[in-house]
């Protein structure tokens, strides 16, 4: 029987406390990470796309997510069917870790993008795309909308997100994307061991559901804001990209020439406003 990976492993343990004798080990969960193969399929060809350190969980979405936020697809309507690639050459463990992503013939004309391969680490991302010039080039615009949030609305977003990040509380080693409306409601939460993949998890959970493109919502990160983080919101047309810790200077300039709102080390009921001040309603701003 083929059994799927979980998105949490338990193993032994030996806590170590300064002036302590150790105490025996015991069972402790930490956060699943295996590699995903991305592989996109087109009439009778297979193409492999993307591997990714990822936690296992959501995997069509993270897919689905991640060849959006690339520009490989443009909307659901472009997918046929997403499956687990069941090829007899693969292993039982590999079996759920390779997704065949099925395009429908009208949506393969270009698929210039894919003269290169993507290798994503959990630590850094997709890389090559390093300059806003290129962004452009992908055809990604500046953000125009009617958005707007009072500064107390974004306050009230990381308790949100914290009561929601179920694995977190088990294994204390996941990043988190969470996905709210104006009203401060939250939508969608993914987890994952690269904050990049919960981007594309939650990216691809509302590609799948019909909500992109995402004009009107707000996405907090747990993490810090990056540049592939702002280059995933831009492509989904999120206007207000929030992070609990700090952002980088270019995840700054992204949003800065793109119109989008970027806050930063939102905590302890504080936050840093670095672009998009006219998105926050407050008398004050």
């Amino acid at each position: 029987m083929e059994t799927r990976p979980s998105s949490k492993t338990s193993l032994n343990v030996i806590r170590v406390r300064r002036g302590e004798k150790p105490a025996p080990a015991r069972r402790d969960d930490v956060a699943t990470e295996e590699p995903l193969e991305i592989r996109l399929v087109t009439g009778n060809t297979t193409q492999q796309v993307a591997i990714t350190m990822r936690t296992p969980g959501a995997d069509f979405e993270l897919s689905a997510g991640f060849l959006f936020a690339e520009g490989i697809i443009h909307s659901k309507d472009d997918i046929q069917a997403i499956t687990y690639c069941v090829d007899r050459e693969l292993s039982e463990e590999q079996r759920y870790n390779v997704v065949n992503v099925n395009l429908r013939h009208d949506a393969a004309k270009d698929l210039r993008k894919l003269e290169r391969h993507f290798v994503v680490s959990s630590a850094c991302g997709v890389c090559g795309k390093a300059s806003l010039d290129a962004l452009e080039t992908d055809g990604l615009r500046p953000l125009v909308n009617d958005a707007r949030v009072s500064s107390e609305q974004i306050l009230a977003l990381p308790d949100e997100l914290r009561q929601a990040q179920r694995l977190f509380d088990s294994t204390g080693g996941l990043h988190a994307a969470a996905l709210f409306d104006l009203d401060g409601t939250l939508l969608a939460v993914r987890e994952d061991v690269g904050r990049h993949n919960a981007m594309d998890k939650l990216i691809g959970w509302a590609l799948l559901n019909g909500h992109i493109p995402l004009e009107r919502y707000i996405v907090l990160v747990s993490g810090r804001a990056s540049f592939e983080l702002a280059q995933k919101a831009l492509a989904a047309s999120i206007p207000i990209l929030c992070a609990i810790s700090a952002p980088s200077s270019l995840a700054v300039d992204v949003a800065r020439r793109f119109g989008m709102t970027l806050v930063a080390f939102l905590r302890d009921d504080r936050f840093n406003l670095y672009c998009g001040s006219e998105r926050i309603v407050d008398p004050t701003f």
